[in-house]
């Protein structure tokens, strides 16, 4: 990794670690996020993964639009940072811990990598 990649890597940890820590606080069944890159394709090849709980905690936050208010603060955070992102849509997705037991018996680091490929 390129000391600029680097540098990059930590400013978008910490604006997503602000992110992940407002929404513990403020959204039901949330529980983490992760984030994936590509600094090649930088930064069209960003993803954030938000993961919550259960399916129905996922549901009800879709249906209370919690889920774009998520993808608002993510923009808005990168923005800060310089960076753009036109769609948000496709550079934050949604997952669930009942979705990774039930399908990768709760092994995260083998449904991540289904998230990448």
């Amino acid at each position: 990794m390129k000391k600029s990649d680097k540098k990059i890597e930590n400013a978008l940890c910490e604006a997503l670690t602000e992110v992940c820590d407002n929404a513990l606080n403020t959204i039901p069944g949330f529980k983490w996020l992760t984030h994936f890159v590509n600094y090649h394709h930088f930064p069209e090849s960003l993803l954030v993964l938000c993961v919550f709980d259960t399916n129905a905690t996922l549901s009800e936050a879709r249906i209370s639009h919690q889920d774009d208010d998520l993808r608002h603060l993510i923009k808005d955070k990168l923005s800060c940072l310089g960076i753009t992102i036109h769609t948000p849509k496709r550079h934050v997705d949604f997952d669930t811990e009942e979705n990774c037991k039930a399908e990768h018996d709760g092994k995260w680091h083998e449904r991540l990598r289904t998230k990448v490929t």
